[in-house]
């Protein structure tokens, strides 16, 4: 891709995603992300339309992708960010009356070519296996027609998914999708019982195929609208979630077709460098984005009457939110982040946190201050990332976000 030289400035924060996602599956529109931070997935109507502009203005000035979450594919998430396309069972945005419709995904994705990727929910950490409920009381006419439902009615994602039953058929759904639109398809999910994954490991050690990226959400993702039963205690924490899939894959020798990307209180730079340390090659980042445009965590999300109009669809309560000042903060804390990262990465004597081992980080063992390494701590040791230096990452012609506006 080409880099213009005629523009001074230079992006001291360019920390972008070590591999690139669909490269080794092949897929017609391979994506290298700018920022190996980026915002996790929320929806227009659980969060306001102010809130979602917000946080897509600040994304296409920091290079970060956006996810749509579940909701649909909304104006506000159109300012030019990359955007990872994301539905759950709900198929909210490419629905029709039968369910789910590849035509209309087909179609969301050529109308809109900052859409990078597509991202199918299994579940989330705030609330797994339960589905979801956006109520009456929050959608407009507006959220109405983006996610395809009637007004007055909730709108339901159930606990399951109709299009698929079972891990080869989710294997063959995905492959579908990146069939007929051309990009890196993955999925998101928290972490139970480990059949599922081995499983799948398995399968796509067999037949070449798979998904070209995992969001593995820890059972500390969170919502103001989660059970507190399934928020506070359903679903394995990150730790422990991500080392018990990452070592499935990693025994299997298959890390290197997978782009493995780590949610759940990770964005502040220790935690983000220990996630790197462990394998992560991306990380999402959710409630610290929506704390930086003015989220107090009043929890009470699914009311419609947050007070930082931050998670209401209240044109009042809205008011309070300046879209400029927002996006602005916004991307001070995605570039101050992505600083920090690369601060603690040089410290350590590394180019990329991608270089980052298990023989990095140590942590507490509880008494008499014992530490031990992580490698230890969690029992496996993490695959090298193939790096050949930041100047080939810079160059390389899938990179997204700001690299035909800025040099870096």
């Amino acid at each position: 891709m080409f880099l213009p030289k005629n523009i001074n400035a230079v992006d001291m924060s360019f920390v972008p995603c070590a591999k690139v996602i669909g490269l080794y599956n092949k897929r017609k529109r391979p994506f290298r992300p700018y920022s190996a931070v980026n915002i996790s997935a929320m929806s227009f109507g659980s969060l306001s339309a102010k809130a979602v502009d917000s946080l897509n203005k600040g994304a296409l000035k920091a290079g970060c992708y956006h996810n749509t979450g579940e909701g649909g594919l909304s104006p506000y998430h159109s300012n030019g960010a990359d955007v990872i396309f994301h539905f759950g069972t709900g198929y909210f945005g490419v629905r029709d009356e039968k369910g789910f419709s590849m035509d209309k995904l087909a179609d969301l994705v050529v109308k809109n070519p900052f859409v990078r990727a597509i991202e199918v929910k299994l579940s989330q950490g705030a609330k797994p296996g339960k589905g979801g409920v956006l109520p009456a009381a929050k959608i407009t006419q507006e959220i109405a027609d983006i996610r395809k439902v009637p007004m007055g009615k909730d709108a339901l994602s159930p606990t399951f998914h109709t299009e698929f039953k079972n891990i080869p058929e989710m294997v063959d759904f995905l492959e579908k999708i990146a069939e007929r639109t051309g990009l890196p398809v993955g999925f998101k999910s928290a972490v139970g019982k480990m059949e599922m994954w081995e499983e799948l490991a398995d399968l796509m050690l067999k037949t070449g195929k798979g998904p070209d990226f995992i969001t593995i959400d820890g059972g500390e993702g969170g919502t103001g609208a989660a059970p507190p039963a399934f928020a506070d205690h359903v679903a394995v924490p990150l730790v422990f979630a991500f080392s018990n899939v990452y070592k499935v894959f990693a025994s299997r020798g298959l890390t290197d077709r997978i782009v493995f990307i780590a949610s759940g209180k990770l964005g502040f730079p220790a935690k983000a460098m220990m996630a790197f340390a462990m394998g992560a090659d991306l990380i999402n980042v959710a409630r610290e984005a929506m704390m930086s445009i003015g989220c107090i965590q009043a929890q009470v999300c699914h009311t419609n009457r947050c007070p930082a109009g931050i998670a209401t669809q209240n044109k009042w309560l809205q008011a309070g939110v300046d879209v400029p000042l927002k996006s602005e903060r916004f991307y001070n804390y995605m570039k101050n982040l992505r600083k920090e990262i690369l601060e603690i990465t040089h410290a350590c004597g590394y180019e990329h946190p991608s270089q980052m081992t298990m023989q990095d980080v140590e942590v507490s063992m509880g008494d008499n201050n014992l530490t031990q390494k992580i490698g230890v701590t969690y029992g496996y040791t993490k695959v090298p990332v193939k790096f050949d230096g930041v100047l080939a990452l810079k160059n390389c012609e899938y990179l997204g976000g700001l690299a035909t506006k800025k040099a870096v």
